[in-house]
């Protein structure tokens, strides 16, 4: 289970994914609208894996994120930046395709040995509630022969093919999200 807390983030997520989306080629331009994200089970608990899906001058674009307590030695490229957590400190966000544990994460659910994960919700301590999610990801056999390097999306609705695929479903729309 992906543990979140009533808190405030500072700058806030959509201010991270816009700062960064604005120097990617394929970022696009305007406002950013997040329609939700999915999350991952780092299996030691120490890393926040989250996926958030925005849309942005009429794209859906997938920002694949995680979340550490401090600076991961040798990922300086992947660095997004940092933010403020009102319950946990400094955060650094990186993009997840550049942290070994999200990668690990997102192998496993592609082999289908990790399920999304389940928010629970806490205030201080205490467990307030479960969120539902808004996006969801499933495990699908693709087209493509054999198992390839994992492949993360960025504009989804692009051609993605591999042997297995993870595919996010959402009220609007679906497309597939991760391969290998």
């Amino acid at each position: 289970m992906a543990i979140v807390h009533r808190a405030t983030l500072t700058p806030t997520k959509p201010e991270i994914v816009t700062a960064w989306l604005d120097r990617q080629p394929w970022g696009r331009s305007g406002e950013v609208d997040v329609i939700g994200g999915y999350r991952l089970d780092d299996p030691d608990g120490a890393v926040g894996v989250e996926s958030l899906l925005v849309r942005r001058d009429s794209s859906v674009l997938q920002v694949p994120l995680t979340y550490r307590d401090a600076p991961l030695t040798g990922a300086e490229g992947h660095l997004i930046g940092t933010a403020e957590h009102s319950v946990l400190g400094t955060r650094w966000i990186y993009e997840a395709g550049g942290d070994p544990v999200a990668v690990g994460c997102f192998l496993r659910a592609l082999a289908g040995d990790q399920e999304q994960a389940v928010v629970e919700v806490y205030d201080g301590g205490e467990l307030v509630g479960r969120r539902d999610p808004v996006v969801r990801i499933r495990r699908v056999l693709g087209s493509a022969a054999g198992a390839g390097d994992l492949r993360l999306a960025e504009v989804l609705g692009e051609t993605l093919d591999g042997r297995e695929q993870l595919v996010a479903t959402w009220p609007d729309g679906q497309a597939v999200v991760a391969v290998r």
